[in-house]
């Protein structure tokens, strides 16, 4: 790798003095600086002294197409330079919103749906719980406040989705979760199960433990259920077989609505449209945002099934307002490029290339299972990880979480790669564009860098 250059250590500085950064450590950011992007091509990023970088993980699960899609440029440009805002209150409209809006209802598993927008997974799922306890106001079921979600689920950061999210680095300081959100236990079969306990049995559990809690917490108070297809930033994992087909009844049972967020999942990542297709789900509600528009554009929405639609609208004309939205709900720009981004989706069959490539990234990352820091792999579609371990046998995970993790992702910086460390598990996402020869470059890297990572931890006493 290049030494940085001058114009690396001013920003570096101005960095350090002037910029607060999200999820970050802030006190290791103050010694150690910033890692600076400046550029991207397709799957490869560069930052300011020239250095080139796999994006092992589409930015944040997010940039779908990769960089320097000119159609999606053009798009914002156009839309930009003909109506660059409007908004939706107050019966407003316009054009891309509406073809947009039209485009997802019939991609949607609802025979009819309306669609709501935002800028953010965080912001649709806060929609989410406000719509659900609308629905049930109005409904005269005004017990009904809770949502139930899943520990090491990820459903954003304000400060309802917080408490949705079930992450302590997310709750921490923050007095979170709040009341009326709960959490029943993570399908990580790896790390939960029982000794000897089969996927079968491992579901099983799973399914009693959510009505354990259901009833625990009263049925009558409960409003939905929020779950990821696949837990992406909770360390992807990839629910068991028969999963959702285990906990859809017990839902049913109780009137528990289910509410998909296929964020992260959304349009291909797992090999269909949507992750609910891959696993089994049948949610009434869905939440989308990240690969909508490839990440070149701020855009999330809510796709509700009329069936709930019908009630909110009904209400509000009882109310006079329905008293909800954003400056930015369905930003002509924004929804402009998600057109165009579901537009090469559909031309350049990008489901079909994820399926075409996708068992070369699941091989390669299986074979990470022959080193010993490895104790598990998983993956479907092109989202993966492989979860360290202190001790193969046991399965045992390290005493100071997040060392090897971090170890591991600084030497593939150092080889060119840019994965995320989610404690010890390391995460994959690249972008969907993704050929077979860069996943196989990708996995060199990572195969180099495990190499490396085992010397560390040996001489510093953490692997025997």
């Amino acid at each position: 790798m290049s030494r940085p250059n001058s114009l690396t250590e001013k920003l570096s500085k101005k960095d350090k003095d002037f910029l607060f950064h999200p999820n970050t450590n802030l006190i290791a950011h103050h010694d150690s600086g910033p890692f600076i992007l400046d550029r991207g091509e397709g799957i490869y990023v560069y930052d300011t002294d020239g250095n080139k970088y796999i994006e092992g993980m589409a930015g944040l699960w997010c940039n779908a197409l990769g960089h320097g899609n000119q159609e999606l440029a053009d798009a914002a440009m156009e839309q930009f330079k003909k109506f660059p805002y409007g908004n939706l209150f107050a019966s407003k409209s316009h054009e891309p919103a509406i073809r947009l809006a039209e485009k997802l209802v019939e991609l949607s598993p609802f025979d009819k749906a309306k669609v709501f927008f935002g800028s953010s997974g965080s912001d649709a799922n806060d929609t989410q719980i406000k719509l659900f306890w609308y629905i049930n106001n109005a409904l005269g079921k005004t017990k009904r406040k809770k949502f139930i979600s899943r520990v090491q689920a990820y459903h954003g950061v304000t400060l309802a989705t917080s408490s949705l999210t079930g992450l302590p680095t997310t709750h921490g300081n923050f007095d979170l979760p709040q009341n009326h959100f709960s959490h029943v236990m993570s399908p990580h079969y790896f790390m939960n199960k029982h000794e000897g306990e089969s996927e079968e049995s491992f579901v099983e559990r799973l399914g009693q433990d959510l009505e354990n809690h259901i009833n625990k917490q009263d049925p009558e108070t409960i409003a939905a259920m929020f779950a990821e297809p696949l837990m992406g930033a909770g360390g992807v994992i990839i629910p068991p077989p028969n999963y959702f087909e285990t906990i859809q009844p017990i839902l049913d049972k109780y009137e528990i609505p289910l509410i998909d967020d296929e964020v992260v999942c959304g349009f291909g990542r797992t090999g269909n449209v949507w992750g609910a297709e891959t696993f089994g789900m049948k949610p009434i509600s869905i939440t989308i945002a990240k690969a909508l528009s490839s990440s070149y554009m701020p855009i999330s929405s809510v796709i509700i099934s009329d069936d709930c639609y019908d009630i909110i609208a009904k209400k509000s004309n009882e109310l006079g307002i329905f008293g909800h939205g954003y400056t930015y709900s369905g930003h002509p720009v924004a929804c402009a490029v998600a057109i165009k981004t579901l537009e090469i989706y559909e031309r350049d069959n990008i489901l079909d290339h994820v399926n075409k490539v996708s068992p070369t990234f699941t091989e390669r990352l299986k074979k990470c299972d022959k080193f010993d820091l490895v104790g598990n792999t998983r993956g479907i579609g092109l989202i993966g990880a492989m979860e360290f371990v202190s001790n193969k046998d046991s399965n045992l995970g390290f005493e100071k979480k997040g060392i090897a993790g971090k170890i591991f992702t600084d030497h593939a910086q150092d080889n060119g790669l840019i994965v995320r460390a989610i404690g010890d598990i390391i995460a994959f996402c690249p972008p969907l564009i993704i050929t077979d020869s860069q996943i196989n470059n990708m996995f060199d890297i990572v195969e180099d860098s495990l190499k490396k990572t085992m010397d560390d931890l040996t001489k510093r006493g953490f692997l025997k």
